[in-house]
């Protein structure tokens, strides 16, 4: 059952603009002037060739947007992988990213300062889960005692391979996790120094496709580790009337690409080794009209995030406990209280 909450949503967004009041008087501007002259930028992943962040890129869509609030975004080229851009979140060169429940537990252990605001719930989850090399021997999960599983710590992989083992009833100590991003973990598997891989997205299809043995996905293993956007903290304290407004400008685009999916695809290039073509288009296009729009997280949004983070804490994959209160941002509840900030000089806009 879908949960989510657009109208909710609606409600919470309708203050945005007495927020965006409150920050023109106090920084001594007008609206226009802001408008016209963004004094706070937003460091978003760049969405590559496809999807929503995609089309906000080539349209100017985010800009637009956040123009009346005196924002603007930044496109970064950040990796695939949650979990391998937290030294760019810690240093203040990432502000947003897409990702899943386990990379932001894992961060959050760390103390990297970045809370989930929205979560979409699954579509397809056999984009992720474990592939064996051709020659490994491993046609199943059983199969990888005694073996090398690369996957990303603290992230989605690591998070798929303690399912995947806990519900094979293998001891977690009989399989060697090998810590690995996916840039390095691809490597690894393509040259026969790991048997295999938990891996996702882009990565995992085209391991599959060179020949990689599928033993366990996320829809097999039950995963809870859906998607979400996430944000540094820092920014959500000081600029939430930019984030709830970057999360309705996403959710407005995801509602777009469920209409119109093929408008999503090879958006910057028609060919190319970023552009796609025959089956793996169609497949995606399909994954885009059933695309979920993102939400702002409900009691049963927690109980999955709760699963995956007492699976790390249990294993030792976290050194302390993470509770979903501590993972999810309360922005609507900071939204409600932006009245209250009206006569309050404007924040400093983070850099």
């Amino acid at each position: 059952m879908s949960r989510n909450r657009l109208s909710r949503t609606s409600a919470a967004l309708a203050i945005i603009p007495v927020v965006a009041l409150a920050a023109a008087c106090g920084s001594g501007g007008d609206g226009d002037a802001a408008a016209a002259e963004p004094t706070f930028v937003l460091k978003v992943t760049d969405g590559g060739n496809a999807g929503p962040l995609a089309v906000a890129k080539r349209d100017g869509t985010f800009d637009a947007a956040l123009a009346p609030l005196g924002a603007k975004v930044e496109w970064v080229n950040a990796p695939p992988a949650f979990s391998a851009n937290l030294k760019l979140f810690n240093a203040g060169q990432l502000d947003v990213s897409g990702g899943a429940y386990s990379p932001v537990v894992g961060a959050l252990s760390k103390d990297v300062g970045v809370r989930i605001i929205a979560v979409a719930d699954p579509v397809d989850q056999d984009q992720a889960g474990i592939i064996a090399a051709p020659g490994s021997g491993v046609k199943e999960v059983k199969d990888l005692v005694g073996k090398r599983i690369a996957v990303n710590p603290a992230g989605k992989g690591e998070y798929i391979t303690l399912k995947a083992l806990r519900q094979a009833n293998v001891p977690f100590d009989q399989v060697e996790r090998v810590p690995l991003q996916p840039s390095d973990a691809a490597s690894a598997f393509s040259t026969g120094q790991v048997d295999a891989w938990a891996s996702f997205n882009d990565p995992y299809q085209e391991a599959k496709a060179r020949g990689g043995v599928e033993i366990a996905t996320e829809a097999s293993i039950d995963s809870k580790d859906n998607t979400i956007v996430a944000f540094r903290t820092e920014v959500l304290e000081q600029r939430p009337d930019v984030a709830a407004k970057y999360l309705e400008t996403l959710q407005q685009l995801t509602e777009r690409q469920r209409s119109n999916p093929e408008d999503f695809q090879n958006v910057f290039e028609k060919a190319g080794p970023r552009a796609l073509s025959g089956d793996r288009l169609a497949r995606a296009v399909d994954l885009g009209r059933r695309a979920s729009v993102p939400h702002y997280p409900t009691a049963a949004d927690a109980a999955d995030l709760q699963e995956v983070a007492d699976l790390f804490h249990q294993n030792g994959v976290t050194a302390r406990a993470i509770t979903a209160a501590d993972v999810f941002y309360p922005l609507q509840d900071k939204l409600a209280q932006a009245p209250a900030a009206q006569n309050q000089p404007a924040p400093t806009p983070v850099s």
